[in-house]
């Protein structure tokens, strides 16, 4: 089941979906789709006009693959140019996912400021991938392809503050324009950065998550990768917060993104 696929799922009836264990990590459903269902339920209570400019995301516990999940969403407020939305993940009584976010039209503005460019990457061709090994690699992976750039590959013992390099998804997709479901899916795919410095396996994964999205967003399709850089500002006692970022090939700034990171080693 593609992303596509989830995504127009929860459009249809975001009632009662099924995230299959092809898109797990370990015991639990992969982070990334599972914010990008709820912002579906979330944006469809949303007027047009009015893009989302921010997601404040609360991993309150695992969703289970191959069991019903119920998306919901709730408007907060709806003022004259933002409207404030409420979205959940409910599975089995029990709230798994909770996300807050804020929608906003455009506005006249004296303030503009362009975006710091992007970081220096090798050629895309020249970056090792991350291969998916059904059993050892997560699952989702096998529908998202990484090639770092930066950084060292999680347990490989490589110390530095930075983790990046290129990501899209895998295989044979129909080409069409990435939405703020799919760059969620794409941010997410990444491992918390604070892996890279570990020497042997431990598991570890996201606590809370905060996403901002430039708008107008630039246009991009499925086939296209995209650049991603994390940054480790402090890590200890088993926490990690790091703040990170997407572009385009081209350098154009999409996202930013800031994540608590928990890690049992």
């Amino acid at each position: 089941m593609t992303l596509s696929e989830l995504i127009h799922a929860v459009r249809d009836n975001p009632q009662n979906v099924v995230v299959p264990a092809s898109w797990g990590q370990g015991r639990a459903g992969f982070g990334g789709v599972v914010a990008a269902l709820v912002y579906e339920a979330m944006q469809a209570q949303v007027p047009e006009g009015r893009p989302v400019r921010s997601l404040a995301i609360t991993f309150v516990g695992p969703l289970l693959v191959d069991t019903p999940v119920s998306f919901e969403a709730e408007v907060l407020r709806e003022g004259k140019a933002v409207s404030q939305v409420l979205g959940r993940a409910v599975q089995n009584g029990q709230v798994v996912t909770v996300v807050q976010g804020s929608f906003g039209a455009a506005r006249a503005s004296a303030v503009e400021v362009a975006a710091e460019p992007a970081p220096a990457m090798p050629p895309v061709e020249d970056c090792q991938e991350l291969p998916y090994v059904p059993g050892v690699a997560p699952e989702f992976t096998r529908y998202l392809a990484m090639r770092w750039g930066i950084g060292g590959l999680p347990f490989s013992g490589n110390t530095s503050r930075e983790m990046g390099g290129w990501v899209r998804q895998r295989g044979e997709i129909e080409r069409e324009p990435v939405t703020v479901s799919h760059l969620l899916a794409l941010v997410d795919a990444w491992p918390p950065a604070v892996l890279s410095h570990l020497k042997g396996f431990a598991p570890g994964s996201s606590l809370t998550w905060t996403i901002e999205f430039v708008q107008p967003t630039p246009q991009i399709d499925t086939h296209e990768w995209c650049q991603y850089r994390a940054v480790i500002e402090y890590a200890q006692d088993g926490y990690g917060h790091c703040a990170a970022a997407l572009w385009t090939a081209k350098g154009e700034l999409v996202a930013l993104s800031r994540q608590t990171v928990t890690v049992f080693g």
